[in-house]
This record gives C-alpha cells, structure tokens and sequence, in this order.
C-alpha cells in the first residue's frame, strides 16, 4: 500500500457552517519505474491513465504511441506539424506529451468519458480537491497536466494541487453500462 500524505488542510465557515478540509496526496509513478529510468519526463498522459485504469504502464504507453504513430500518417495540420518535429520533441512519443484529441481518443475506447467542468468565459467552478470532485477513479485535466485522482486523493509524482487553487477543466471517469 502506498503512503497517504495530508498535503493541506483548512478550517473555516462555508454558507454559515464550520467545516473542515483535508487534502491528501500519494506519490505514485504508475509503474513507469518498471520499464524507464529517470523522474523527469512529460508522461502525465500514460502515467495518470495507468494509475487511473489500473492497466499496466507500458499497455497505456504502447496504446499511446500507436495512436500518435497513426495520428502522424494524418493530413490534418496538426498532424503534419508533429511530422515535422524530431523524434522525442513534444508530442511525438507519449513520455513527452500527447494530443489532446487523441487522449479524448483513447479514454472513450477503453469506455471512459469525459465532463467537463468549465465552459469558455465563464471563470474556474472546480478546483484540483476532493470536495469539489466527484468520488471514484478519476484522470484530471488541469493546465498542462494530467494527475489521477482515486476517493479524493491525488495520486502522482509530485503535489500538482496549488494548495487547492488549481483550476480542473475536466475530467475522464469510467462510465458504467
């Protein structure tokens, strides 16, 4: 079992009641340590994905890749653009970066969907915290970042909650038939 760590916590008045808020993290690699070496990589995508889904790493990673492979044989613009780039720029290879839509892609093959949780112009309403998510297995779109999040807690290789003010633009849950 991985070691839960209280990352932050508040007290105070909400709509005239006193609460009390504890946000926990653990650090969690998604058993990229396994198949690479080094800590310092764009993977969020394949790293979150696998904590998520439970799926074993290099099957989230080897999904990804083909998916971008197949992506870059495309005549969209974006797809010629990454053509273009050297192999290991961004986007390229899942351990530096992977489209969006192809994320959106992969998720909604394995049966996941995705929520939204802001609408163009209208400001932050969710924030990177278990109060204001739901509960469950989820994979979470922050600004460039992936992190999972399993019963409130975020499990990834490093505290990407901003104290509670990072802003969640969606999020991929497992939808049940």
């Amino acid at each position: 079992m991985k070691e839960k760590t209280c990352i932050w916590s508040e007290t105070g008045f909400r709509n005239g009641r006193k609460y009390s808020f504890s946000q926990y993290f653990v650090f969690d690699d998604g058993g990229r340590s396994k198949y690479f070496q080094g800590s310092m990589v764009g993977d969020c995508v394949t790293r979150s994905i696998a904590i998520a889904t439970q799926k074993d790493y290099k099957e989230v990673y080897d999904a990804l890749f083909n998916l971008i492979r197949e992506f870059k044989q495309g005549r969209s613009l974006h797809a010629r653009e990454i053509k273009r780039r050297k192999v290991g720029a961004r986007g390229t290879t899942p351990r530096n970066g992977v489209p969006r839509e192809l994320i959106k892609k992969y998720m909604e093959s394995i049966g996941w969907s995705w929520f939204p949780t802001m609408e163009f112009g209208k400001g932050c309403k969710v924030h990177l915290r278990s109060d204001e998510l739901p509960g469950g297995r989820l994979v979470v779109s922050v600004s460039k970042h992936l992190t999972a999040m399993i019963d409130g807690v975020i499990h990834d290789t490093f505290d990407c909650s901003r104290g509670g003010q990072r802003c969640v633009y969606g999020y991929f849950k497992k939808v049940s038939p």
